[in-house]
C-alpha cells in the first residue's frame, strides 16, 4: 500500500514539483494545502502518513501549523521544506515537532533521504 503525503505549500509551483517527486518515490498526495488552517483541517480529514510544511504561508504560518497538528497527533511525521535558511527557524519548526527539514531549492534525491530516513 502506498504512504499518503499531504502537502502544504502557499507557492502553487512548488506544490507541483514535490506531487511530482512524491509520486515518483510511489507516494499517494492525497492533499493540498495553500496555507496553515487548511494544512491542519486536511490533515484531520485524511490522516495522511507524512505532511511537507512550507513555514512562511498566509494566515497561519506553518510552526503554529505543526504545534496545532503535533496537539491532536503526536505521531504525526512532518518535514519542514522552507527557503528561510535561518537556524532558529528551523529550530523552531523542530521543537514545535518537526522531525526533518529540507532547505528550497531541493532536489528529488533531498527528499528521498529524508523520507527514507523517517520511514527506516
Amino acid at each position: 500500500m502506498k504512504r499518503r503525503v499531504l502537502i502544504a505549500d502557499d507557492a502553487r509551483f512548488m506544490r507541483e514539483k514535490l506531487k511530482e517527486i512524491f509520486t515518483s518515490l510511489d507516494f499517494e498526495v492525497v492533499g493540498e494545502a495553500f496555507d496553515g488552517d487548511s494544512a491542519v483541517n486536511l490533515y484531520q480529514e485524511l490522516k495522511p502518513d507524512l505532511v511537507t510544511m512550507d513555514i512562511v504561508m498566509p494566515g497561519k504560518n506553518g510552526i503554529d501549523a505543526i504545534k496545532e497538528i503535533k496537539e491532536k497527533d503526536p505521531d504525526a511525521k512532518i518535514i519542514v521544506i522552507t527557503t528561510l535558511g535561518q537556524k532558529n527557524v528551523v529550530v523552531e519548526a523542530l521543537e514545535a515537532g518537526a522531525e526533518e527539514f529540507i532547505v528550497k531549492p531541493f532536489s528529488r534525491r533531498d527528499i528521498k533521504k529524508v523520507v527514507n530516513k523517517l520511514f527506516k
